[in-house]
C-alpha cells in the first residue's frame, strides 16, 4: 500500500544493437590522466633481487608489513585471552 514496486515498470533503453555511437566521455589528451606507469613497475617488480614482492618498495612496505603483522599477532593474543576469560565460571 504506498510502497514502490521493486521491479521497474518501464524497460531500460537498449545498450547493444543501437546504430549511434556514444560520445566519448574523456578526450585522449586530458592532462590529468598522466602517463602509464605499469610497464615501469612491472620491470621493477620482476627484478630478481631476493626480496619478496610485498617488500620491494623499501621502507614504507616494511612499515606496512610490520604493522600488519603486529596487529595480527596482537589480535590473536587478544582473542585467546578473551576466550580464556569467557571459559572461566563466574564466582558467586
Amino acid at each position: 500500500q504506498g510502497l514502490k514496486p521493486l521491479v521497474p515498470t518501464e524497460s531500460p533503453d537498449p545498450i547493444f544493437g543501437t546504430s549511434k555511437k556514444p560520445a566519448p566521455s574523456l578526450p585522449a589528451t586530458d592532462p590529468y590522466l598522466g602517463t602509464n606507469k605499469v610497464p615501469d613497475l612491472q620491470k621493477f617488480f620482476q627484478i630478481s633481487d631476493g626480496l619478496p614482492i610485498h617488500l620491494k618498495r623499501g621502507y614504507p612496505d616494511k612499515m606496512l608489513y610490520r604493522t600488519t603483522m603486529a596487529l595480527t599477532i596482537g589480535g590473536t593474543i587478544y582473542c585467546l585471552i578473551a576466550l580464556f576469560i569467557a571459559s572461566q565460571p563466574k564466582n558467586k
